[in-house]
């Protein structure tokens, strides 16, 4: 309940931006991953923008390793950047994805946004259905920060109410 309130103080809070700043949706990511402190992993990720359409192709690849067992996870799907000002754009996506031999899809809903020229955030809930896990609603909270237009390093936390979390951090090139 506490990660579930912070979470949605932390998305209310996100209309407050105050500075303009181009986001962009076409980057590739290299990430380290850790679930709950036990699993982890390193992985990439990224996506690319069709034109100015607000329609992006997204990807992700991550693999996870517990006491010598590896586990391979993948998503492959389609996002929309709805612009609603300067520093705000509403998030839609749809991604198929592959746990090993389990499959499942995700849909998520969210805003991103900056709060400075170099200081960009995250918030979304998500929906997952996988095959032998369920279903099971997330949020989503990260950050990023600009060294420059291109290079980035970033920071998320997914908060599951039954399972964890999982924690990731990034090193990401925008183009």
């Amino acid at each position: 309940m506490k990660k579930t309130l912070i979470a949605l103080a932390l998305v209310a809070m996100l209309p407050l931006s105050a500075n303009a700043a181009e986001r962009s949706y076409t980057y590739v990511e290299g990430t380290y991953n850790n679930i709950d402190s036990d699993i982890d992993g390193f992985g990439v990720r990224g996506s690319v923008e069709f034109a100015d359409t607000g329609f992006y192709a997204l990807g992700n690849y991550q693999n996870f390793s517990e006491r010598g067992a590896d586990a391979d996870f993948w998503e492959l799907g389609l996002g929309y950047a709805l612009n609603l000002s300067d520093n705000v754009d509403l998030v839609a996506e749809a991604a198929h994805t592959d746990l090993d031999i389990v499959d499942g899809y995700r849909v998520s809903a969210g805003v991103r946004g900056n709060f400075t020229e170099n200081f960009e955030y995250l918030g979304k809930v998500n929906y997952r259905d996988v095959d032998a896990f369920g279903d099971d609603f997330t949020y989503t909270a990260g950050l990023q920060y600009k060294f420059s237009p291109t290079w980035g390093v970033t920071g998320e936390v997914e908060f599951d109410n039954d399972d964890g979390e999982i924690y990731t951090v990034g090193l990401r090139a925008s183009f």
